[in-house]
């Protein structure tokens, strides 16, 4: 790649494909800032395989058009280079771009990532890096989630039946029915807070789900990570719960625990982390905030 091309993951199915016949747009708008280059991906794996060809290759910028997933594939090819990164938001839940100011329209989103482009202007947006438990590391832009929502993520992709939303309303009750507190350990900048409970993220956004503002006020440039938590809650109080994850007020409730913090270890058995909903693995995380780790175009 020469160093004004513009790679682009695009993801066809993301939004459950409404915004596919609108890429061409997005292309067109794309090069006037530079020659674009469509990046052929089958699969995750192959997504970020290409993604980070194209950044040893000089990309000027890679662009993901996609949801969460989308930019979470993107970003372990971006995070810690020089090569700028732009998002297109055209997922289903598109909580790092609205969490880093991204427009929300795709047209928009597209025009000022070619702006900034010729402009030469960026922002530099903090990532957190993960550690597996395999030593594999790992990043992500928006939340880890590690408790009851990802046990129905985790739930949810096992099942063949039914198709779409109703799967997961389906996971919803039948992890309902099988509710338990969790023991988490949890270290903080070193200090135990250690806990027993239903819900613990970590993240460098607001919100995870297409718009549950799970961490209000995080600043995805602070330099923090935020932390929230939350003690032992019945069935019925769980699923009240829920409106107020929307709005954010749920950091009130007497049962729920936040933090900032730069470093965070968290264990858990049995449960399967997922970061910008993207499975990640078993809960045993070290996981590093990184000031400035990509160079945003908006």
């Amino acid at each position: 790649m020469t160093s004004n091309e513009i790679a682009v993951l695009a993801n066809p199915s993301a939004g459950r494909g409404r915004h596919r016949d609108l890429l061409p747009r997005v292309l067109r708008t794309l090069s006037s800032a530079g020659q674009v280059r469509v990046l052929e991906a089958h699969s995750g794996a192959s997504a970020e395989q290409a993604c980070h060809a194209a950044v040893r290759a000089g990309a000027a910028a890679l662009v993901a058009v996609g949801g969460d997933g989308t930019v979470h594939r993107a970003l372990q090819a971006v995070a810690g280079a020089s090569t700028a990164f732009g998002v297109v938001p055209a997922g289903t839940g598109n909580d790092f771009a609205a969490g880093t100011g991204v427009p929300p329209d795709v047209f928009d989103a597209a025009t000022a990532i070619a702006a900034a482009l010729r402009d030469g202007r960026d922002i530099r947006v903090d990532l957190a890096r993960m550690e597996l438990a395999g030593g594999e590391v790992r990043w992500f832009g928006a939340v880890l989630a590690g408790g009851f929502d990802a046990l129905v993520n985790e739930r949810a992709n096992r099942m063949a039946w039914p198709r779409g939303p109703r799967r997961y309303d389906l996971a919803i009750l039948l992890e309902l029915a099988r509710l338990r507190p969790r023991v988490y350990e949890l270290e903080i900048d070193g200090a135990d807070h250690g806990f027993t409970g239903m819900l613990v993220a970590v993240g460098n956004c607001e919100s995870y789900g297409g718009g549950m503002r799970i961490l209000p006020g995080a600043d995805p440039c602070d330099g923090l990570l935020d932390v929230v938590v939350a003690v032992p809650f019945g069935r019925l109080a769980l699923a009240r719960l829920k409106p107020r994850l929307n709005r954010g007020t749920h950091i009130t409730d007497r049962r729920v625990r936040t933090f900032r913090a730069s470093h965070v270890r968290l264990r858990s058995e049995d449960i399967i982390g997922y970061a910008d909903g993207e499975r990640v693995g078993p809960l045993k995380l070290d996981i590093t905030c990184v000031p400035g780790a990509v160079r945003l175009l908006r």
